[in-house]
Formats: C-alpha cells, structure tokens, sequence
C-alpha cells in the first residue's frame, strides 16, 4: 500500500474528542475496536474510474473470530486488503461480502486481531440529541464526542435508498467506515458520506451513518458470500432532485443508461408511465418493475424535447468482480 500512516492527517480536534471519564466502560479498548481499512483494487475494475484504485477507511470488530463490519464501496471488487490496529499491526483480510442496499461490507481478518468486538445497538433506541461517538481508526485523538441530529430518509445518487439514516455532527474528517458508538459502547452505525446541513451559522458538515440495526437479518448471508437481498435492475443513472425533477448528473461508465445515451442534463419525468418527482420515488418506481434485465420505460426531457426511452436494466453485482477465495 502507497500510505505509510493510515491515521496520520486524521485527528479530530482537540476539544471535540470524548473524554474516558464520561463513559461508563473503557474507552481506549472500545475504540481500539476499531481499525483502518486500506483496499487496493484492479485498474481495470469497474468501480475503479469512479471510486479509484485504492481506498482508505475503517471498520469495525464485530466478531470474536476477526469478523469486521465496513461500508461496501471501500473493499468493492478489492484484491488486496489490510487492517490496521490502533498500535500500529497490519493484518491481511479478506471481503466477505458486500450488500449495495444496506452500504455494508464485511471482512475477514485472516490472523488473529486482538481486539475486542463491539455489540450491535438497536439503533431504533437512539433519539434526536443522544450524545454518540464517532470514531475513526486511531485512538482517542481520531474520535469525537457528538450527537445524533435526525433519523431521516436518505436518497442517493448512485440508485440507493435508505428508509433511516443516522445524520450526526460534528463531521468526522475520516467518515468512511467510521464507527458510530453509543454511550453505552455499542456499535449504532457505520460512516458512509459526508454531507451538509443548513444552521444558523450557514451550512455545516455532518456525516450520515447507515444503522445497525439493518444489520442482523442479513449478516450470515454476507458472512457467507451470499446476496443479502434480491438484485434491483439497475440503470446507472447518477441523479440529483432539482427541485421538483430528477435531474440526470452523470452516467456510470459500461452502464445501462450509458448505452441508451442518456446524457447529463436529462430530466427524468416518468418511469412506465408513472411520474417521478424525487430520487425515492424515481428509485421506487424502477425497482418495482421486476428483477434485473427487465426492460424499464423511461420518458425524458432534453432541453425543449420530451421523447420516450427504453432501457433494459442489468444486475450490477453481475458487472463487479468477485473476491478471490482464500
């Protein structure tokens, strides 16, 4: 790996870490629960032109046997991965899974961590204002003390869809992965994207979190290689709401809609007939078309032009490649 210190450059503020006094469990061991990610993926990938070649992150303990909870788009189509204790060790390990509607990832450590594994919150437990932790790789000096803000519905623009999000503050400047921590020392969430809210002061940084407690049902399928869920036919439309209108931003490279040439600047009115004024609902009504393959109508405006257009979707897992086996 081209980093030499994947903590270095990431410590959070001073007066915004936790301080161990304020917990009632032991600080230090339940963040040394979390470990950086370094993933190094195959030029010729499909998710390298977008997410690039290597990647750095965190994860977190959550089995005794070396099991690690990520967020997918770090260790997606990855050949190479290494964990990274807080005290310096490097561990090689492995994708297990990757599940595109939770965001999740899981790795397998493939020697002995060391480290304790965080308990699963229920998440549906944590209220607006609950002081949390949000925790990088590192130690103490790559956490911070902050809250929940809101539980909310969070429509991405890579076609995911997420009924609640954990949007907290303050922003963690190494969020991927990160750890979010309750105060009672369990695992809430997992770090996913920074984001931007509007406050008094103007807009402000957050981070929003995919929970945990999505978690359970389908951790032995990604614990198994399995898919988690049914495959969503899938476009690759990178869309933005304007407005009242789903914009069309961009389209993911040997795509679907790259294919169909849809091109940046569309407007997306309809899909089979039925009119789409947000993300959620252009998303709901293209995955309620049937399985991947199926062939998804589309109306689309171009400038002054509103035409129709017919787009046979695919699986994208289909397109990724799959971990090696160890």
């Amino acid at each position: 790996m081209s980093v030499a210190s994947p903590f270095e450059g990431y410590e959070v503020e001073g007066a915004l870490r936790p301080e161990a006094r304020a917990y009632g469990f032991d600080l230090d061991r339940t963040l040394s629960a979390v470990v950086a990610v370094e993933a190094r993926i195959p030029p010729d990938a499909f998710t390298a032109e977008m997410l690039g070649t290597e990647r750095l992150g965190n994860g977190t303990v959550i089995g005794p046997n070396g099991l690690v909870l990520t967020i997918g788009y770090l260790i997606t189509e990855a050949e190479h991965v290494v964990l990274t204790r807080n005290d310096g060790a490097r561990i090689p390990a492995h994708p297990l899974g990757i599940d595109p509607v939770t965001g999740f990832g899981l790795l397998q450590a493939l020697e002995p961590l060391g480290l304790p594994a965080l308990p699963l919150a229920n998440s549906r437990a944590l209220e607006e204002g609950a002081p949390v932790i949000i925790a990088g790789a590192g130690g103490q000096a790559h956490a911070a003390a902050g809250q929940l803000l809101v539980r909310m519905p969070f429509a991405g623009y890579w076609e995911y869809l997420l009924e609640n999000a954990l949007m907290t503050e303050p922003a963690h400047p190494h969020w991927s992965g990160a750890a979010l921590i309750t105060s009672s020392g369990e695992l809430a969430g997992v770090g996913s994207l920074l984001l931007e809210r509007q406050s008094r002061h103007g807009r402000a940084p957050i981070n929003m979190f995919v929970p945990t407690e999505l978690l359970p049902p389908i951790l032995d399928d990604l614990a198994r290689g399995r898919p988690a869920h049914p495959p969503r036919p899938w476009l690759g439309v990178l869309a933005q709401e304007r407005g009242a209108r789903v914009l069309v931003a961009g389209v993911s490279p040997r795509g679907p809609a790259a294919r169909a040439e849809l091109r940046p600047g569309d407007l997306i009115l309809a899909v089979a007939g039925a009119e789409v004024s947000s993300l959620a609902g252009f998303y709901t009504a293209l995955w309620a078309q049937g399985a991947p393959g199926v062939v998804i109508p589309l109306k689309v405006q171009r400038d002054e032009d509103v035409f129709e257009v017919e787009i046979r979707s695919v699986d994208r897992a289909g397109l990724l490649r799959k971990p090696r086996l160890n």
